[in-house]
């Protein structure tokens, strides 16, 4: 068994693994973003190295991937008791066989334990060997209906660092069409300014394009509803900073989602992140919109290759 140096009790080892395409390398990614440091397809024979040195001044993330060379169930259970002065936690990122498949159909990539096989085997193989692996789980997150936003948004209410000394602010615009996001801390509805959707000249663009910012700024309502609703996030954002919150996600409605909200939400994002604040943004509808175009655009080039 592995010999490791006892840790420093209050870093934080996160352990990243699951099935490939359901979402560990994105994973690795947000908690980058959140202040771990991270390393990725990191094989386990390596491990013990890191830890040869003095303790890390940053939680630590280990991407380990099952196309590495050493992987194997039983090689990571002994590595995590190896570990266990660290108390490491096991990520496990999980996703149903028909959604994994789906996503293998639409890279056009083989499965990588499969190689000269169908998806569906690799598929059926990397979860056989992982069994052990999900059983042993500390935070297992089932990506099958998330896209990235959602994922970010899970991990970081799991893992960023606690304490008062790190949050991280998600903007949300949303149609009130199609309901509130789940997991809003904050929503303020957009709807009464005024709309550009009626304007036939903006009605194709949305609130990222200037002819619709400038048309929304132009509300005499804007300027006062804008400085009141930075005054009242900047007020809460420290207290809930020094109340130990991680996350905050503030939803901005509007009636489709493509017009007002996503202007106030990019102007809002920008001034926040002028001030300090480590904020991302998600456009719901747009987000969907934009990806459903690109499927379709997908779909018409591979008639066209068949053509």
């Amino acid at each position: 068994m592995t010999n490791i140096p006892n840790a420093e009790q209050n870093q934080r080892l996160v352990l990243v693994t699951g099935p490939s395409g359901a979402g560990r390398s994105t994973a690795i990614k947000v908690l980058e973003d959140v202040g771990f440091e991270t390393i990725d397809n990191l094989p386990l024979g390596l491990v013990s190295r890191l830890f040869s040195g003095p303790p890390l001044e940053r939680p630590l993330a280990l991407g380990l991937d099952t196309r590495n060379r050493d992987f194997s169930a039983s090689a990571l259970l002994d590595l995590m008791h190896a570990l266990r002065a660290h108390a490491p936690e096991l990520l496990y990122l999980d996703c149903s066989p028909a959604v994994l498949q789906r996503r293998y159909s639409e890279t056009r990539r083989r499965h990588p334990l499969a190689p000269a096989e169908s998806v569906t085997v690799g598929i059926e193989r990397e979860q056989e060997l992982l069994a052990p692996i999900r059983a042993s789980a500390h935070v297992l997150i089932d990506t099958s209906d998330l896209n990235v936003h959602g994922l970010r948004d899970t991990l970081e209410h799991q893992f960023a660092p606690r304490g008062g000394k790190f949050l991280a602010v998600t903007l949300t615009s949303f149609s009130y069409k199609r309901g509130v996001p789940l997991g809003a801390d904050m929503v303020q509805d957009c709807r009464f300014l005024q709309n550009p959707y009626w304007d036939p000249s903006l009605r194709a663009f949305d609130g990222r394009d200037q002819a619709v910012a400038e048309f929304v700024a132009k509300d005499e309502r804007f300027e006062e509803f804008f400085d009141r609703l930075r005054g009242l996030i900047s007020f809460l954002l420290p207290a809930y900073r020094a109340e130990g919150k991680a996350h905050l996600n503030i939803a901005l409605g509007c009636t489709g989602g493509q017009h007002r909200s996503v202007f106030v939400t990019e102007k809002l994002a920008q001034a926040l992140a002028q001030a300090g604040w480590q904020v991302s943004i998600r456009h719901r509808e747009l987000d969907r919109r934009e990806g459903r175009s690109a499927s379709v655009q997908k779909a018409a080039g591979s008639k066209e290759a068949k053509a």
